[in-house]
């Protein structure tokens, strides 16, 4: 008898093929048959025409942290997320040697966006080394599959402590330290490195991450001491860095390279830009060398307040501030001088900021002073003109009002449905950058995928819905060497999204308290969704998580190089 049958579904493959009218049976936590199944199984689900289609593979997350006290990974698995990748830029949290443990967190907390107080008080520190992490991953059962890569900024930190931000170049000692970390992580089943070079990320007090200061021969070395040709990828927040100072490693070492930067993403301002990045990457991929771009299918945009005005960090005059308290910043804020200064980086940003001084995409979310609410849902620019004053004034003096207390956000990049879907559609594009588990005060883009498929696919049909599918499915895992995920076929894992097309999308933001000590968060909940299940277990009926003493995820360790591959795909 199956474990579970799902009767009458629309089975949308992953694969690209039409979608038809099947059953599915589900036996061991793979896919045992599709077709007219006779017979019932210990559970049987009436799709009743709804669509069946794999799960969504999200290969930007940040959950290396929240997953030690949430095993649910909430809310990703609630959003269609059945396999997903922790790691990326290279922010992990092992390896957790004790004496350096409070700086990765503190680090992580101003990078990612996280809860500092939550990450003390939830992080159980019983692992230390790469394997024990891994180990800890695997008893704690997880609602989704994990695959994670090894960090460099949290292995420079292992080594190097403090000096890590600080030291460019590394001693021939703790480079072989390094590389020995690497090593070790590949050998526990790491996915592959993952390193940043962005001019965003900055750590606790403003220090830079450590990676975005090593030289490059560093990162060379670390990618050479992953193991054979063409095991793992590297995933790169690349920042300024262009593709031809990335091919060169992609062919030494044969291993694909996966890019997220602001660069890359469409910006009305530079409309060009973004697709010549895609363009270069596809003749590297031509040549061999795998080079490819991760690319939101939503706008980048952040929640933020001046008390921690995250999307400015970049800027010169933020430099002296980052760890100022609100009392220091509001004295920083009044001074003419310093306003004078960021008027001036704003006006001058460096390619790859994140704000380009576009402040017709600085916008009053939340006003606390009733005489303010006339400036709620109003641009920054839009403010400036009605009054006849400075845009950067008025963001600065409406925070001053309100004890900085004031709520903006802003949609800096990614913003042109044309200029983006010509990005997606783009065959050195992978769907991805949703940065899961992190930048919870800001954001919540966990749903990326359900948006997909609602705004790309039901709204716009820039896809077809087989192909919207594939994008979010069996695309990324190939790439990235993850095996029998992303598909509906006998003998692949058994990891299914149940939807309905004509509503499946995402709620808007809701902040809820539900942290370790109280901490607040951004979510976002799905609408349309009819059942998620991880290796044939439901994880999500729908309206909440199904309990289970342990989660049916997997810890993915074991990738298959060619399908990692540098193939080129045709756009579609």
């Amino acid at each position: 008898m199956a474990d579970l049958v799902i009767r009458g579904a629309t089975l949308v493959d992953g694969l690209g093929n039409e979608p038809r009218r099947a059953d599915l049976a589900v036996k061991d936590g793979k896919i045992a048959a599709i077709g007219e199944i006779e017979g019932k199984g210990r559970e049987t689900v009436d799709a009743d025409g709804l669509v069946l289609a794999p799960g969504i593979v999200d290969v930007h997350t940040h959950y290396d942290a929240q997953v030690t006290w949430d095993a649910t990974l909430s809310p990703s698995p609630s959003l269609g997320v059945t396999t997903a990748v922790i790691g990326n830029c290279g922010f992990g949290i092992v390896p957790a040697p004790p004496a350096v443990r409070d700086l990765v967190i503190r680090n992580l907390s101003v990078v990612e966006g996280m809860d500092l107080d939550a990450l003390r008080q939830g992080i159980a520190w019983d692992f230390e080394s790469f394997g024990q992490y891994m180990a800890m991953l695997r008893a704690k059962g997880a609602y989704a599959n994990l695959a994670v890569l090894a960090g460099h900024s949290t292995i420079r930190t292992a080594v190097m402590g403090e000096d890590a931000s600080q030291r460019k170049e590394a001693t021939a000692e703790e480079l072989a330290k390094m590389k020995a970390l690497v090593a070790d992580a590949m050998a526990h089943g790491a996915i592959g490195l993952g390193a940043s070079y962005s001019l965003n990320h900055s750590g606790y007090g403003g220090v830079p991450m450590p990676s975005t200061i090593a030289p490059m021969a560093e990162l060379d070395a670390l990618v050479g001491a992953m193991g054979p040709r063409g095991k793992g990828v590297v995933a790169i927040a690349s920042g300024v860095k262009a593709p031809q100072e990335l091919e060169p490693m992609a062919a030494k070492y044969g291993r694909p390279f996966f890019q997220g930067t602001g660069m890359a993403m469409y910006n009305e301002q530079e409309p060009q830009r973004s697709i010549k990045i895609f363009d270069e990457c596809a003749a590297a991929i031509r040549r061999g060398n795998g080079l490819y771009i991760q690319i939101p299918c939503q706008p980048l945009s952040f929640d933020f307040t001046m008390a921690n005005a995250y999307p400015f960090y970049s800027h010169a005059a933020f430099d002296p501030i980052k760890a100022f308290t609100p009392e220091q910043l509001k004295t920083v804020f009044r001074d003419p001088s310093w306003r004078a200064k960021f008027r001036d980086n704003a006006k001058n940003p460096r390619p790859g900021m994140i704000f380009q001084g576009n402040w017709d995409r600085v916008m009053v979310a939340v006003t606390y002073k009733p005489a303010n609410a006339k400036y709620t849902n109003r641009t920054a620019a839009e403010i400036a003109k009605s009054e006849s004053r400075d845009p950067l004034d008025v963001m600065l003096d409406l925070a001053l009002d309100e004890n900085l207390e004031t709520a903006f956000l802003g949609c800096f990049l990614n913003v042109g449905d044309d200029g983006v879907a010509r990005l997606l559609k783009h065959e050195a594009g992978v769907v991805a950058l949703s940065d899961a588990g992190a930048h919870l005060i800001y954001m919540c883009d966990a749903g990326f995928g359900l948006h997909f498929l609602a705004r790309w696919v039901r709204e716009r049909g820039d896809f077809s819905l087989a192909e919207g599918v594939r994008r979010l499915t069996s695309h990324p895992a190939d790439l990235y060497g993850i095996q029998n995920r992303g598909r509906l076929a006998v003998g692949a894992q058994a990891d299914m999204l149940l939807f309905d097309p004509a509503t499946v999308g995402v709620s808007p933001a809701e902040r809820v308290a539900d942290l370790p000590g109280g901490g607040r968060r951004t979510i976002r909940r799905p609408t349309g969704v009819h059942g998620v299940f991880c290796n044939g277990v439901r994880t999500f009926d729908g309206k909440t998580y199904v309990r289970h003493a342990m989660g049916p995820g997997h810890v993915l360790d074991r990738f298959n190089p060619s399908q990692g591959g540098h193939t080129l795909l045709a756009a579609q």
